[in-house]
């Protein structure tokens, strides 16, 4: 946890007047106990009215300047904590941006937003706490050798007292950090159960799983609410536990300084004021014990957020990583293999074939067979095992990550569409486009008419996820995306699944005409969508079972034979 208050770094002027002013207000309530027995031993005793009203004005200015350090140390501490929180934020999330989807796999999806939530809430609450990090210590010190001051016999009756509380704080402490580790494992199992029943709630209607789905979300939390009220119950037992102790040794304290004032060994002044050292005292272990029930949950959310920070990305950029020539640029597979991490058979195997530039390189094959996996490999969201691809005759590796994405337009499998209007949906694929661009792309595909319906058209609003909008029209926008960009490289995933025949029809007319000079490679299920395509990929298993046009598929591939079969008439086949 604390490597991560080197971002305080930007605040330490800040940090440096929190300490001195709660300095200051710590001094000066060390400083009103002894006023206070001055004026108890002189200015009661003896009448002086002058004396006390003086000492009396004294205390108030003390306590007024004690006053304004507080409020000026919890403004600044209230911007240093939260600028710390900003900047922790900002930190975990432009390193998560760098993970592969190997390590969003790893990490969980549910772990990653808890830990850039709660667990950064958690160790922002310390920085809260720092004035009580700094108050707590100088008051108890200072309330020890001020009593001890006052009454060297009567203060080894407190400092006696003090080991007990110190014990009894760490005590519970060791036995609570385990529990708050596991605490924070219970919420990501919360947020993983409720991510999934809010994202596939049609499903779970559809199917009439609302019951099952609850009885997840109870156990979960019911799992959570346990380990919760075990922790509170041992944070739970320290405060009587204290307040045990400390009314003990305060009667103690009162037994014996009673008998040392009978015996003029001690005034009543410096009782009182030794009663308030040991209730700024025990104030201060009440603090203290604050502390150390905020430490062993913000120490198990600083672990979880420098396991994240210390993941390094498997798939970055080099040193010698060079920019992609803007160009229409070749696409070339040469025997590559590739296994997901923890899976016990390679999802493609010796995979060799090469995309020109103008022509459309179309990948068919049955469910699993490795299509998207090729798609994934070439945007490198994955690195190969063996072999090698090329992109205009550089190696993949050797190519900025950001150049190489910029010359792809990619469409995936599940159009994604972000809150916003749709003019800034399209327009997310080049920031610079212009009106007229994104109407051209809407238009190339097919897109136009359906926006036009739209309440405000292109400055309509979508909802995230852009579920107020079909299937096929979420598909149509995410080519809009995709074409807006102008890349040299087109590359759609299974993107016309969701169209009709006469729109997909429409839509591939258009692209043929606007992505002419580009490379495109297209990954399909329906073979209309590739028939007319210049190369057809066919997957069996992971292995090319063929490549050629589909003429030539028809005459030497059985792979491809039975899909068509298996979709055209004979008539059309014909």
């Amino acid at each position: 946890m604390f490597k991560l208050f080197r971002l305080l770094k930007p605040y330490r002027i800040s940090v440096a007047a929190i300490i001195t002013l709660m300095l200051l207000q710590s001094l000066a309530q060390l400083y009103l106990p002894t006023l206070l027995s001055d004026i108890v031993d002189v200015g009661v005793l003896k009448g002086d009215v002058a004396y006390i009203l003086r000492f009396g004005a004294y205390m108030l200015l003390v306590a007024m300047g004690a006053m304004v350090c507080v409020i000026i140390a919890s403004y600044l501490l209230a911007r240093t904590a939260t600028g710390f929180g900003r900047d922790l934020r900002r930190k975990l999330f432009s390193h998560v941006e760098s993970f592969s989807l190997h390590e969003f796999d790893k990490l969980g999806t549910s772990s990653l937003i808890t830990r850039t939530t709660n667990d950064i809430a958690q160790v922002q609450q310390v920085i809260v706490m720092m004035r009580m990090f700094i108050g707590a210590p100088t008051m108890l010190i200072g309330g020890v050798i001020m009593a001890t001051y006052k009454d060297a016999h009567l203060a080894i009756v407190l400092i006696s007292v003090i080991p007990i509380l110190v014990l009894a704080i760490v005590g519970i402490m060791l036995k609570g950090l385990p529990l708050f580790k596991v605490l924070q494992v219970k919420i990501d199992g919360i947020n993983l159960v409720l991510r999934e029943h809010l994202t596939g709630i049609r499903v779970i209607r559809a199917f009439n799983r609302s019951g099952h789905e609850k009885q997840k979300f109870e156990k979960a939390n019911l799992d959570y609410t346990q380990t919760a009220i075990k922790v509170n119950t041992i944070m739970a037992t320290m405060m009587p536990v204290m307040m045990l102790v400390f009314n003990l040794g305060v009667v103690v304290i009162l037994w014996y300084g009673g008998i040392r004032i009978d015996q003029n060994q001690m005034q009543i002044g410096d009782l009182m004021a030794f009663i308030q050292y040991a209730m700024q005292i025990m104030f201060s272990m009440f603090m203290m014990t604050m502390i150390f029930m905020m430490i062993p949950r913000a120490s198990a959310s600083g672990v979880r957020i420098n396991e994240v920070l210390a993941i390094t990305s498997t798939i970055h950029n080099t040193e010698k990583a060079i920019s992609l020539p803007s160009n229409h640029a070749a696409i070339e597979f040469e025997n590559v293999t590739f296994s997901y991490p923890g899976a016990e058979q390679p999802a493609i195997r010796n995979v060799s074939f090469r995309a020109e530039p103008g022509e459309v390189t179309a990948i068919i094959g049955g469910t699993g067979s490795g299509k998207t996996t090729l798609i994934n490999l070439l945007l490198r969201f994955y690195d190969i095992n063996t072999g090698s691809i090329h992109v205009d005759g550089h190696p993949l590796h050797t190519l900025q990550l950001e150049s190489l994405r910029q010359h792809i337009g990619y469409v995936p499998q599940k159009a994604a569409l972000f809150s916003g209007t749709v003019a800034d949906n399209i327009r997310f694929g080049r920031e610079t486009a212009t009106d007229e661009e994104i109407k051209q792309a809407a238009a190339t595909a097919q897109a136009a008419d359906f926006i036009a319906e739209l309440k405000d058209g292109y400055e309509s609003q979508l909802a995230q996820g852009g579920t107020n909008l079909s299937g096929g029209q979420k598909q149509r926008l995410a080519i809009a995306r995709a074409l807006a960009r102008k890349p040299d490289i087109y590359v759609f995933d299974d993107s016309f699944s969701a169209l009709d025949f006469k729109t997909d029809a429409k839509l591939r007319a258009a692209l043929k005409v606007e992505t002419e000079q580009a490379t495109k490679i297209i990954v399909a299920q329906r073979v209309s969508t590739i028939m007319d395509a210049n190369r057809i990929i066919v997957l069996e298993d992971g292995c090319i079972a063929g490549i050629g046009t589909h003429e030539e598929l028809m005459s030497t591939c059985d792979v491809y034979q039975e899909i068509v079969a298996s979709q055209l008439s004979e008539e059309e086949i014909a």
